[in-house]
């Protein structure tokens, strides 16, 4: 009985080691697949990450962003507009979106900043200020502007001090350990360390410069100067020289200095830097590779990374400034230029047709009294042009003058009607028999050929003695007649 018992034990607990050896295999599968599972989630790149671009109205921003998705066709919204930009590794085989807000170059929309940028965002966002050089002397201006619009929105989100501190606390760590790229290497050889005496864990930082993140906000800050390729008409037709896009680029490289931000010249019209500037952002984003120093040779492609820069730097650029001083006002060098008045041309005037305007010209005529009917009774005559019935118009005859002096009496007198002494008018009849004998004169033609006395009609003999008498009579007479105007003397040389 006892064998019999030992037996079942030994049977028993040989089941259960076994049973314990399975459970133990089982753990540890489920245990390799968590690990795996943990450690491919770790390689992939975070999906919550974003940039917020802010710029006024007119300095490229979709257009930039456009040119960093790959999109040849952007279309401009209003407001705040989302786009994002396709992220891939290919190291890792990973691939991840950036998410993009763009705020409306309208400051009266800077609310709209809560939908993008929110308490929780804020360790995960980066910020891009754009401005353009075809208004270079607002460059300044609107960059203070729109950081001082971020900063309102950062202080109006509530954060805690703690969270603050440790912001600003990592955006001065990355600024302070910068290094150009190869210089990374070398830093961490151990001939290095040894020559300078420092242990492998010591981490040697450089205290900040006198005007170095003195705004910090919390975030990386990317400042694109886009539309570079203006500079060209600037220089021919605003007469900017070297030693002002020096001016400007100097003032703006301070501003970067004091918000801790990268500095990029863009030009999306001739392709510079915007290849960069994307590498730039998943550098500093996700942490991709990146081994491009500063450029600053190129005036229209400059590149400055932040941690580069500093105030000795800066100052090189003062060399090339030989009629500008560094501490000059920016507007005061960079000023906005006259505005030209435009030349306004003028209205076109629509033709009227040409036989409403005759037709109404004929009405005036009419209703003048001046216009003779035509052979149909509706018009003018033949002999009636536009240019005799002006004038016809022109010199009006009162009826003292017409009376006294008007060709058609003259008219009537040389055509053989004798004026009567008995009618009423007929006392003054000196400036009447005047005119009769000048147009007498003229009817005679005096000089032509086969022209003799005995030619010359009763009328005409009668109108000359009637001038002889009156020139006898006004020469005895012992009072000064009146004289003759010209207008009225003056003969119809229509008869």
């Amino acid at each position: 009985m006892d064998l019999s018992k030992n037996g079942k034990e030994e049977t028993s607990s040989s089941e259960g080691g076994a049973t314990n050896k399975m459970d133990k295999n089982k753990e540890g599968i489920w245990s390799s697949i968590l690990t795996e599972v943990v450690s491919a989630e770790s390689t992939k790149l975070p999906s919550d990450k974003q940039v917020v671009v802010l710029g006024n109205n007119q300095t490229g921003k979709t257009t930039l962003i456009a040119k960093l998705q790959g999109n040849e066709d952007p279309k401009k919204g209003s407001g705040l507009e989302y786009a994002h930009i396709l992220v891939r590794d290919e190291y890792r085989d990973a691939t991840t979106r950036l998410s993009v807000w763009m705020l409306d170059g309208d400051p009266a929309h800077a609310h709209l900043l809560q939908y993008a940028l929110g308490p929780e965002s804020v360790a995960n966002t980066a910020l891009m200020l754009t401005v353009a050089m075809t208004t270079p002397w607002d460059v300044l201006d609107q960059l203070h502007a729109w950081a001082a619009v971020i900063q309102d929105h950062v202080d109006s989100l509530n954060l805690s001090a703690d969270t603050v501190r440790e912001r600003q606390h990592k955006v001065q760590r990355r600024w302070q350990e910068y290094m150009e790229p190869g210089d990374e290497l070398d830093a961490a050889s151990p001939a290095k360390r040894h020559s300078q005496h420092l242990p492998e864990d010591e981490d040697v930082l450089l205290p900040l410069g006198e005007n170095t993140l003195t705004r910090n906000l919390g975030m990386d800050v990317i400042v694109v100067v886009t539309k570079t390729d203006y500079m060209a008409t600037l220089e021919t037709d605003h007469d900017y020289k070297d030693e002002h896009l020096d001016f400007i680029q100097q003032y703006v490289r301070k501003f970067c200095l004091q918000y801790g931000a990268a500095l990029f010249y863009t030009s999306v019209k001739e392709d510079k830097n915007c290849d960069l500037l994307y590498k730039y952002l998943v550098h500093r984003i996700y942490g991709f590779p990146f081994r491009t120093p500063a450029l600053v040779v190129e005036k229209d492609a400059v590149f400055i990374p932040a941690g580069w820069d500093n105030d000795k730097k800066i100052s090189i650029l003062y060399e090339n400034m030989h009629s500008i001083h560094p501490e000059d006002y920016y507007t005061a060098v960079i000023s906005r230029p006259a505005i030209k008045k435009t030349l306004v041309k003028d209205a076109e005037l629509q033709a009227e047709d040409e036989q409403t305007f005759l037709s109404r010209q004929q009405q005036q005529l009419l209703a003048g009294g001046v216009a003779s009917p035509g052979p149909g009774g509706g018009g003018p005559s033949r002999q009636d042009t536009p240019s005799r019935v002006a004038a016809a118009n022109a010199v009006q005859k009162t009826p003292e003058r017409r009376v006294a002096g008007s060709p058609s009496i003259a008219n009537n007198t040389s055509s053989g009607k004798k004026l009567d002494a008995g009618k009423p008018g007929a006392g003054v009849t000196s400036e009447g028999v005047l005119a009769n004998f000048f147009n007498s004169l003229l009817n005679k033609k005096a000089g032509s050929p086969g022209m003799n006395k005995s030619t010359d009609s009763p009328d005409t003999s009668l109108a000359r003695s009637d001038a002889a008498a009156e020139l006898d009579r006004l020469t005895r007479s012992k009072k000064t007649s009146t004289p003759v105007k010209a207008a009225d003397a003056a003969p119809d040389t229509d008869c």
